[in-house]
């Protein structure tokens, strides 16, 4: 969170009132921390450790965006972002941070970096480390922290 001299940054709206006068309103910016907006990773992790691509889905907005590493069709609506689900937690992925740089301003967050994740076959039980690099965007809505845009690709250079 920006904050001047301890006190939270506050947004500034403006709109036309009735007399089409420019009024401004305020609103209030969610109190979060760099290790609360890192920590939001966790629980996705954890939504994919349980295979169901419902939870996974309900840490999404509700006009989210999934650019996914193994899918070519950009995700943008909650049923295309668990049709994604559906199939890629089949392979038991698990996550882990390898950089991650955080930005945070009124509602919206940033996490972006590097991470591998690890696959299991289910046939074979064979394991394979994906690396790729990866941008998560978050937007406070509703009362929470949600995944408004992810964006993963594998490394270009072994």
């Amino acid at each position: 969170m920006k904050s001047f001299f301890g006190i939270s940054a506050v947004a500034i709206a403006f709109s036309l009132g009735s007399a089409g006068v420019a009024q401004a309103k305020t609103e209030s910016c969610p109190d979060v921390t760099s290790a609360q907006i890192e920590g939001l990773f966790t629980e996705f992790n954890n939504a994919w450790a349980t295979k169901d691509p419902a939870k996974v889905t309900a840490l999404f907005t509700k006009e989210p965006v999934l650019l996914a590493t193994v899918s070519n069709k950009p995700r943008t609506a909650p049923a295309e972002v668990n049709d994604y689900f559906i199939k890629f937690l089949q392979n038991s992925p698990v996550g882990k941070i390898d950089t991650s740089s955080v930005e945070i301003d009124c509602k919206t967050a940033s996490r972006v970096g590097t991470w591998t994740v690890t696959l299991t076959d289910p046939k074979t039980s064979a394991k394979t480390d994906v690396k790729a690099r990866y941008s998560f965007i978050y937007r406070y809505e509703d009362g929470q922290w949600k995944i408004d845009h992810l964006h993963s690709s594998m490394m270009p250079e072994k």
